[in-house]
């Protein structure tokens, strides 16, 4: 028998975690630079797009730093980023394995759109030995407004040729459970540095604590 949902991750801080790896280059850009406490400017920065990055960390930053601050920070953190984590070093979030044999067993078709940059998301995909349980994969370059816009969700729902009404979207961020919910999306969010407030309770259908509760949730449909 057909199963009647199907699944769409985002990547970063649901199958990698990727979002506290970066953090780390961010506390160590810190204090090299004097920026004193990076982290609230780094989590304004959690489901947006490259642009959307850059014009948080240079508004946070340039009347202390001076103008085009965010270029060297972000060139900075991504060499650091890369140096530590590539070649399969990049964390995985707990339950990844579990939820992607899960659901090859069940034979539902499984996609990513991420906002990161598509090459580089099948690129730490394959590192990790997981782009062969994937049907497709949407980058934040595919789109000309990020998350929360539902554009990526809707040309992801699109590639995989399913209806986002019947499909659920795996976030961990604000930015793409509004996404999701604004695609006509089930919504399931899996919180990583940020955890849910109310907003998030009332878009997410349900909101577990990693991957393994994600299939407990499946196996209850």
């Amino acid at each position: 028998m057909a199963c009647s949902y199907n699944v769409i991750f985002d990547m970063d801080g649901v199958i990698f975690d990727s979002e506290r790896a970066c953090l780390s280059c961010w506390y160590e850009l810190g204090e090299r630079f004097g920026l004193g406490d990076v982290e609230p400017v780094f989590k304004r920065c959690i489901g947006t797009n490259n642009a959307q990055t850059h014009d948080i960390v240079e508004n946070a930053y340039a009347d202390k730093m001076g103008a085009g601050i965010a270029d060297k920070l972000l060139a900075e953190s991504s060499r650091l980023f890369h140096e530590k984590f590539d070649g399969g070093r990049l964390p995985i979030k707990n339950g990844v394995k579990e939820i992607l044999e899960y659901l090859k067993g069940k034979g539902i078709k499984v996609g990513v759109a991420s906002s990161t940059r598509k090459a580089l998301v099948i690129s730490e995909l394959t590192d990790a030995g997981f782009i062969g349980y994937f049907d497709m994969v949407v980058g934040g370059d595919a789109v000309k407004i990020s998350k929360p816009n539902p554009e990526i969700y809707t040309i992801a729902c699109r590639e995989l040729g399913v209806e986002p009404s019947e499909t659920f979207a795996i976030e961990d961020s604000y930015n793409g459970i509004r996404a999701a919910k604004a695609a006509g999306m089930r919504p399931i969010m899996v919180p990583d540095i940020i955890g849910p407030d109310d907003e998030m309770r009332e878009l997410s259908e349900v909101i577990c604590d990693d991957l393994s509760a994600v299939v407990r949730y499946f196996e209850k449909l």
